[in-house]
């Protein structure tokens, strides 16, 4: 090999199986290889490839950046370089490994230079006892059948923004049921177009999901098409983005007809622009040039299928949505008064439904514990009655889809003669909460309603603060979880629905 790359002035390369069969021969140029794809040697759970990549360095020179790119992004067994001397015969010998999870976070080992007649390594023991200690480096339990994740960020807003829409994120992981193992972010000068992340970071995700075992991979910023595809082929991991995990998430909560309906209308849509070359039951079978016949037919018969699909489900939300009507319509008539709380997810709006109503509708402190409208009657102090209905949270970034499919849910909104904004006073970013809230309700049409600002979980902040935030935003402070705190609440809502009454 060091002769003949010697002679072309070419690097040469060999990948190389653990039989000692050689599965490539690779020619490059003067600086460096192009490994090929390996489809006959696929990842699957193993934590390393099984192949090994031996080339020459035409100056003896150690392994490049490249090299180790190439090692981490492939998962190599071992990449080796073989020095090339003045007069061809081999010089030394330079080799590097990947690493089990370690507390300094380093992610391979460069071996010192050696003879090529002495590597000073028995590589099928040493492989062996490599892959024995990835396995024991990451302790878990087996028996925990949870997606385990590993947590995405790109983007170039500023850093602060970029990590509370991370920390949001773990929060929907949770709520889908995902176990967080790490988190990646990065902020660059501009976004790759077909990774999005720079090679680097790519590099130091696949090693934070071979060293700890992560089984799924989800981006806060939501992907293309082919940026799925891309980065699913070079990472060999399950690839989402956000706007996927809320829909799961949706799909694990909506139990009433309407919700499903709505939620697989938006999963259909959001699903159809991404089958290009991979039809709904995950064909692989391409369309285009090169792929045409059985492929191209099975792709438009897929996308006939889910548009058929999304026709179907667009008809009977109608009809849903009409029987809706004729229930709003009848409490009009009845001179019934309509009281719908709206507010960011998880804000507590189930809690105050049952605490008011003396009801049991589902509550969970995770984020869309409820996704189905409930509506209940509220009886007030002086005999009075009016029908308060609970929405389905909002959240920042909530996919346009998902938000069209939800909008006849939301026109229950519409009805109302007043609007419960509930805000979760006790988290940190409840000012940018509220103005996500105030965003949506703008973007549906609801901006114009009246409503009444309300601060919840008041109790898990100390007295002089709740009492300072009231005053500032004009809110009025309850704990929906002790009905005794929620008084004022109701004779605010009297006063606002039948003002001049002598409400007292």
């Amino acid at each position: 090999m060091t002769g003949l790359s010697r002679e072309i002035k070419r690097q040469i390369g060999v990948i190389v199986d653990r039989k000692g069969a050689v599965a490539a021969v690779i020619v490059g140029d003067e600086k460096e290889i192009v490994i090929p794809a390996l489809p006959a040697y696929p990842l699957g759970r193993k934590r390393l490839r099984g192949v090994r990549c031996v080339h020459t360095h035409l100056k003896d020179e150690p392994l490049s950046q490249d090299d180790l790119t190439d090692l981490a992004l492939l998962r190599l067994d071992l990449m080796a370089a073989v020095g090339v001397q003045d007069d061809g015969l081999p010089g030394r010998l330079y080799m590097a490994h990947l690493l089990p999870f370690n507390p300094e976070g380093r992610t391979f080992e460069v071996l010192a230079p050696a003879s090529v007649h002495d590597a000073g390594i028995e590589l099928d023991t040493f492989l062996a006892s490599l892959e024995e200690e990835m396995g024991k480096a990451v302790s878990r339990d087996v028996r925990d059948g949870r997606e385990r994740a590993i947590l995405v960020s790109v983007a170039l807003r500023p850093k602060d923004e970029q990590m509370e829409s991370l920390e949001e994120l773990k929060e929907l992981a949770a709520t889908a049921g995902t176990a967080v193992l790490d988190t990646v972010c990065q902020r660059p000068d501009r976004l790759n177009p077909k990774y999005l992340m720079g090679t680097g970071k790519i590099k130091e995700l696949i090693i934070k999901a071979l060293q700890k075992e992560a089984t799924l991979i989800i981006f806060d910023q939501e992907l293309t098409p082919t940026q799925i595809r891309e980065l699913g082929d070079i990472t060999e991991l399950k690839v989402i983005d956000r706007t996927q995990l809320i829909l799961d998430i949706f799909a694990g909560r909506a139990h009433s007809r309407d919700g499903k309906v709505q939620v697989e209308l938006a999963q259909l849509k959001y699903l159809l622009p991404k089958l290009s070359g991979k039809g709904v039951m995950m064909s692989r079978l391409m369309g285009g040039i090169g792929g045409r016949g059985p492929g191209e037919t099975k792709l438009e018969v897929d996308r006939r299928r889910v548009a058929g699909r999304i026709a179907h489900l667009e008809r009977e939300l109608r009809a849903l949505s009409r029987g809706r009507f004729e229930r709003r319509r009848r409490r009009a008539e009845a001179g019934i008064p309509i009281i719908s709380i709206c507010g960011y997810t998880n804000a507590g709006k189930s809690t105050l439904l049952n605490a008011l109503t003396r009801s049991a509708t589902l509550v969970e402190d995770k984020l869309f514990a409820t996704l189905d409208t409930a509506s209940r009657r509220l009886r007030f102090p002086r005999e009075r009655d009016a029908v308060i209905t609970d929405t389905v949270g909002f959240i920042r970034g909530l996919p346009e889809d998902l938000l069209a499919a939800f909008k006849s849910t939301l026109e229950e909104m519409e009805d109302a003669d007043l609007l419960i904004h509930l805000v979760d006073a006790a988290n940190p970013l409840f000012e940018k909460r509220m103005a996500t809230v105030e965003t949506v309700l703008g973007e549906i049409g609801l901006g114009d309603l009246p409503r009444i600002l309300v601060f919840n979980k008041c109790d898990l902040i100390p007295a002089t603060i709740a009492e300072n935030l009231c005053r500032r935003f004009g809110a009025i402070p309850v704990a929906a979880l002790k009905p005794g705190t929620l008084a004022p609440l109701l004779a605010a809502l009297e006063q606002r629905l039948w003002p001049g009454e002598g409400n007292g």
